[in-house]
């Protein structure tokens, strides 16, 4: 039985408010634009925190500056016995984001060679999912969520904004990269950003 027929409830979502919040508050803090690429990336590619930890520069770069439409995954949840590579496609804002990226970490003398890992910790060691998560829940806080999210939350609201723009769940499984259109369907269910538009307009 599939994770969509095995729940009742929509999967937890940030809402728009809440995005634009966590991408303002990294990307204009001194310390947070490397976290700020991070969650652009999540939001606009629903990439697992395994996968995001897991990027080289090469996956996005072939020499460290012109960076690639479609990231190569070379280690992802294989959710099928198909041994080909999965990809994902950058949307135009986080594309510009890695670029102005792969200049920063020039300018940091961060390792821009092909298998160098995309992001770091500051002890220059490829970033944990375990920093990743610790990192995720302060930024949270520093924008003043109401409630803290997993990091898994990013990918579900990434799923959930894909459909809600094209409302085409075929579009959403090749983004979510599921072999079961059923595990899908769970992001067709109205979230709670959903409800919150509908019910903003009525009248009380």
């Amino acid at each position: 039985m599939s994770y969509a027929e095995r729940t009742k409830k929509p999967p937890r979502t940030l809402g728009d408010v809440e995005q634009a919040r966590l991408l303002k508050v990294t990307g204009e803090h001194r310390d947070g634009f490397r976290d700020c690429v991070i969650f652009s990336l999540a939001l606009g590619t629903a990439l697992r925190e395994s996968e995001l930890v897991a990027l080289d520069v090469g996956d996005v770069s072939p020499d460290g500056k012109k960076v690639r439409r479609r990231v190569t995954l070379r280690v992802f949840k294989r959710a099928s016995d198909d041994p080909a590579p999965q990809e994902v496609f950058l949307p135009d804002g986080t594309f510009y984001k890695i670029e102005k990226y792969l200049r920063w970490k020039a300018r940091r003398g961060e390792s821009l060679a092909p298998d160098a890992p995309l992001f770091v910790s500051r002890n220059h060691r490829r970033l944990s999912t375990r920093m990743l998560r610790e990192a995720f829940r302060l930024w949270q806080q520093r924008a003043g969520f109401d409630r803290l999210y997993t990091f898994h939350s990013m990918r579900h609201s990434s799923c959930t904004n894909l459909y809600r723009q094209t409302k085409d769940i075929r579009v959403v499984q090749r983004q979510a990269r599921h072999k079961n259109i059923q595990t899908t369907t769970i992001y067709a269910v109205p979230s709670d950003e959903d409800l919150l538009r509908a019910v903003r307009g009525l009248m009380s």
